[in-house]
């Protein structure tokens, strides 16, 4: 008699160099390559104290969540944490809200991509190409988890030659002064020293500006580091495989993030920086002037460098939409094993992969990618504020989650694992960090994003109401 396949089990697919790749591919982002520009502005050379204090908060939570997951490596991850030590509604909550919010950057992702293609084929329309990759990504997703983990492994190989090459190069322009005149160690302090714009203050419009207002930009930059947890229930040997790539990120996060970042206020004054800025691109810009001969023909670096950069930002937006994919259907997977979804949602097809997941998830993406293209750009923004309180509202519940769990496994006289860095002293720190950020974002333009945040968990509150049922 065969075994249906609802009653089928996720397969164990992903190696260690899988979840050790995933891992990093959560931790480099978009945020690195172009978001760094915003955050500069803010709070000068200072930005870089302020990647290594929110890589502190994120490395916390991240052990946090890696001493439940190597505990019960399950489908479901903090959701299914959420809802076996605090509540129903906790996790009931807190696996829609990740959903949705990776709905919403599937959307986003989707759309950039189809802005990256265009600037080598700008004939072809953004839609064409966002359907393309969609329907690629989630082919790929339908496959195997092994062929998802493979995927994602070569994208973030890209990412981080291209983030060690970057950091090699410009330290070779520091140290040879190929760099020109401007280039000096000296520009992290010879303009207003590391906090130019202190710690907060205000602007000339009225706005804040200083290393906390940055943090706000900084934090959102690590979206994605619990990408480790969703794999648990499909890594091998994951009380092995799990911890190792927890412990990396931090290490990671110092050496791309921070050395990147190190580079690129040395090598031009922080002021001539614009919110568009990107690590790579102020380094590889240097390039311009160089050339080299082949076959006794001169090039330039010039066009090569644009190329570089797209393929680069291109991998970053397919690695992140890939992702979103996994971790979208994983959650919703084992929000159907807690019976705070559809039970339609646990089939797996013969490569076990929770194919109605995935084509629901797909589903809704579609529908977003069609509104997107109607809708004024007014509702849009205020969907993807929606997204910024997503993540704080996910971490927030991923740090208390573990007060419960913590809680419990004392009861029991457990020794656990992998046993997470300073309980309870390290959540009370997430806590009040994240806190802190909703105060500054309330005060640095991200207003709306707040204020979401109880009709959000009032939406929340309804639709678990209404599933009780």
């Amino acid at each position: 008699m065969h075994k249906s396949t609802d009653d089928k089990k996720l397969k164990r697919g992903l190696s260690n160099r899988h979840i050790q790749l995933i891992a990093l591919g959560g931790a480099i982002g978009t945020g690195l390559f172009l978001g760094v520009g915003k955050a500069a502005i803010l709070a000068g050379p200072s930005v870089i104290l302020g990647y290594a204090i929110a890589g502190i908060i994120a490395f916390f939570i991240m052990r946090q969540l890696g001493e439940m997951v190597v505990e019960e490596p399950v489908s479901g991850s903090f959701s299914f944490f959420a809802n076996k030590y605090w509540g129903s509604f906790a996790g009931f909550a807190s696996g829609w809200n990740y959903w949705i919010l990776y709905v919403l950057v599937s959307m986003a992702e989707l759309t950039a991509i189809g802005v990256y293609v265009q600037f080598w084929w700008p004939e072809i329309p953004l839609w064409v190409s966002s359907l393309f990759f969609f329907i690629v990504i989630n082919a790929i997703n339908l496959a195997s988890v092994k062929i998802y983990g493979e995927t994602e492994f070569w994208f973030s190989i890209i990412k981080v030659v291209a983030i060690i090459a970057m950091i090699l190069f410009g330290s070779y322009l520091l140290i040879s002064g190929a760099g020109g005149e401007r280039a000096s160690i000296d520009n992290l302090y010879n303009d207003g020293g590391f906090f130019p714009k202190g710690w907060l203050s205000t602007n000339e419009e009225g706005g804040y500006q200083g290393l906390l207002a940055a943090l706000v930009m900084i934090m959102f930059s690590f979206g994605g580091l619990e990408l480790v947890g969703i794999t648990a229930a499909e890594a091998e040997n994951p009380q092995k495989n799990i911890p190792r790539a927890t412990n990396q990120v931090l290490i990671r996060i110092l050496i791309f993030y921070v050395g990147a970042l190190f580079i690129l206020f040395s090598l031009m004054p922080w002021r001539s920086i614009t919110a568009e800025t990107s690590p790579f691109v102020e380094v590889f810009n240097t390039l311009n002037s160089y050339q080299f001969t082949l076959l006794g023909k001169t090039f330039y670096f010039t066009a090569l460098i644009a190329n570089i950069l797209n393929v680069i930002v291109l991998t970053a937006a397919l690695s992140v939409y890939n992702s979103c994919v996994y971790s979208n259907s994983r959650m919703l997977y084992g929000l159907a094993e807690q019976g705070n979804a559809p039970q339609f949602l646990k089939r797996l097809n013969k490569n076990y992969s929770p194919v109605n997941a995935i084509l629901v998830s797909a589903a809704l993406v579609g529908i977003c990618i069609i509104i997107n293209r109607i809708i004024p750009d007014k509702a849009l923004e205020i969907l993807m504020s929606l997204v910024v309180s997503s993540l704080i509202i996910n971490w927030i519940m991923i740090s208390w989650t573990h007060l419960y769990f913590k809680k419990h496994e004392t009861i029991k006289h457990t020794k656990t694992l992998f046993p997470s860095f300073l309980y309870p002293w390290s959540n009370y720190i997430c806590l009040l960090f994240l806190l802190g950020v909703l105060v500054m974002m309330w005060y640095t333009g991200l207003k709306v994003s707040v204020e979401l945040i109880p009709i959000w968990l009032a939406i929340l509150w309804v639709s678990y109401k209404l599933n009780s049922r």
